[in-house]
């Protein structure tokens, strides 16, 4: 192996090109080691926000100094929290503008994505930097114009999770494993089924205690319903879509209703938590690092996920084709920025949240319940537009002489 007695790094990595150190940053390195790296950088992110939330206003006192921070009084709380999520979410829109396209390995682009660890860290570190210098009203318009993008993020992670639920269900209703999974399915949608009830009744039991609980009533009792209709439909022989996927989507109804129902504010007597106060129990903190740990999982799964959205299937991928697309990879993690910033401070800018809290607050309880409405809405029609398009495929021979 070659060596190199230069002083300038530059030249080192270039005489010494299989060097691995040199190579983690000037050559293309693993494409599925990159996203565990974006990952992290991203919950990262996520943490920086929690701490110029929560414990900002002791440790950040130097931000008095900066101009756009007025005092430090709109660079930390809810402001703070917008502030990372911007740097955030400009950082990997310029990784998406940069990739966007890349479909052969070891081309520049898919080098960029890949490697050139330290300059993108750098980036990083600048864009984390540089919202803190913005005044006040361009970070209100970004939370205004984040609340649509943590939207996109949602759509775009619920047709992930619907398309997943299919293809399994599609994958084991086929000629090859129709006979062999015939019991683990069956298995697995009664599993589902049972576990939806419970939680449909434990609901009951924690959260609408008294007939004056309405609203919660509602919730619950409206997500029994749409379990119901999502079984009956799939199950019609015209659609004969099987048990298993109404299943899996009702415990995803289910988990909705139950995360709209945790995010209504204490107060009410229909919701049984501790009083506001300056204390902290474990569990409360045990609640954020999970919520924490599954906004930057729901990200890196929704990520890799760029083939339920593409409308032409190739089945037969070449061996220089990537893995993933990189483009529609930056841009989930860019509108996760956007996010986690809204469950951070509640959907609302003004709204004060408690420490080691998160998703807290009536807009966060509707946005919940919607986005439940929405996913029956998306799976219901995913059920029902193959028939309709056969239809009036059919109609449409007809009408030809």
């Amino acid at each position: 192996m070659e060596t190199s007695t230069s002083s300038n790094p530059n030249e080192r990595c270039t005489i010494s090109k299989n060097s691995s150190w040199c190579s983690q940053f000037q050559n293309a390195s693993n494409p599925w080691m990159a996203r565990y790296v974006y990952a992290l950088i991203f919950l990262a992110a996520n943490l920086l926000a929690w701490a110029a939330r929560d414990y900002g206003r002791g440790a950040l006192r130097e931000m008095e100094r900066l101009e756009g921070c007025n005092g430090e009084k709109e660079c930390l709380g809810g402001e703070g929290v917008l502030r990372v999520s911007l740097g955030c979410f400009v950082y990997f829109m310029i990784m998406f503008l940069s990739t966007a396209g890349t479909s052969k390995l070891n081309e520049t682009r898919d080098s960029w994505h890949s490697g050139w660890w330290l300059v993108k860290l750098v980036l990083w570190a600048a864009m984390m930097i540089f919202p803190f210098l913005l005044p006040a009203p361009l970070i209100q318009i970004y939370g205004e114009i984040a609340h649509f993008g943590a939207g996109v993020f949602l759509l775009i992670q619920l047709i992930s999770i619907i398309s997943f639920i299919t293809w399994l269900n599609d994958c084991c209703l086929s000629d090859k494993y129709a006979e062999r999974c015939q019991i683990h399915v069956m298995l697995f949608a009664t599993i589902a089924y049972v576990i939806c009830l419970v939680g449909i009744i434990l609901m009951y039991i924690w959260y609408a205690p008294q007939p004056s609980c309405l609203l919660n009533i509602f919730f619950i009792t409206w997500s029994l319903v749409l379990l119901q209709l999502m079984t009956s439909v799939s199950l019609h022989p015209k659609v004969n879509g099987g048990i298993l996927t109404p299943g899996l989507m009702g415990l995803y109804v289910v988990f909705l209703c139950w995360c709209a129902i945790r995010s209504e504010p204490a107060g009410d007597s229909c919701i049984r938590k501790e009083e506001p106060g300056n204390r902290t129990d474990w569990l409360s903190i045990i609640s954020f690092i999970v919520a924490i740990l599954a906004i930057v999982i729901a990200t890196f799964s929704t990520g890799i996920d760029s083939n339920c959205f593409q409308f032409r299937k190739n089945d037969t991928p070449a061996e220089d084709d990537v893995p993933y697309g990189y483009g529609f990879f930056h841009f989930v993690f860019a509108t996760g920025a956007m996010y986690f910033a809204m469950l951070l401070i509640g959907w609302n800018s003004h709204h004060v949240m408690r420490k080691w809290t998160i998703d807290v607050g009536w807009t966060s309880t509707w946005v919940r319940i919607v986005n439940e409405w929405l996913a029956v809405c998306v799976y219901l029609w995913m059920l029902v537009a193959p028939i309709i398009w056969k239809s009036r495929h059919a109609d449409s021979t007809r009408e030809i002489p």
